[in-house]
């Protein structure tokens, strides 16, 4: 009798995870949790053109380049989704995807809801995780804890987040980060990747 050919399950095949949320929900501290724990995962970095922060790292939270180099970037096809943000630049590197899932790595990004958007046209198959806040008061304290932006920076990026919390039926799962309770959020997004892999019908990413 001839063998069944095999077919790969959920528990083989890699995941793509999307992770996105309004700014200032915690999105760089939840994947720096992660990597903290040593959670088997692909962090692709994203290249942006906005200045560095104070404690960030350069090609570690983000890899921090030029407008001309971004647009350079466009040009030459490389990168899977790019955006402009509060004026500046954001995009995911497609090579480093690509690389990682070629390997067979579950791999996650972190995106705003915009990327998450274009991602979803491009690989609907990816796994859509959003952030939310407890609350849009909790957020609006967060940002200000942040001492980045002027007030009329906090006032725009807190209506922003009013909508794109809206088009949360676009994505697959949501995640409420609560202040102090970032542990929490971590579990349950390793939950949301246990149950993919648990899947009948796995995800299939091509890229």
């Amino acid at each position: 009798m001839e063998k069944a050919s095999h077919k790969k399950t959920a528990e083989e095949r890699p995941l793509f995870i999307v992770l996105s949320g309004p700014s200032g929900i915690g999105k760089d501290a939840i994947l720096a949790r992660m990597k903290e724990s040593d959670y088997p995962l692909e962090y692709i970095t994203t290249v942006t053109t906005r200045p560095r922060r104070a404690k960030e790292r350069d090609n570690v939270d983000y890899h921090f380049i030029s407008t001309e180099s971004f647009q350079g970037m466009i040009s030459g096809n490389e990168l899977l989704e790019w955006a402009n943000v509060y004026g500046n630049w954001y995009g995911v590197p497609k090579g480093a995807v690509k690389q990682a899932l070629d390997k067979g790595r579950d791999t996650i990004v972190k995106v705003d809801i915009q990327g998450a958007a274009t991602i979803k046209k491009i690989l609907p198959q990816a796994v859509f995780i959003f952030l939310m806040p407890a609350s849009m008061e909790e957020l609006a304290l967060r940002l200000k804890q942040r001492h980045t932006e002027s007030p009329s920076d906090l006032t725009l990026r807190t209506k922003t987040a009013e909508e794109e919390i809206k088009q949360l039926p676009l994505l697959d799962y949501i995640v409420v980060n609560k202040q102090d309770e970032i542990d929490l959020a971590v579990s349950e997004i390793k939950a949301i990747i246990t149950a993919e892999k648990c899947r009948v019908a796995p995800r299939e990413i091509t890229l």
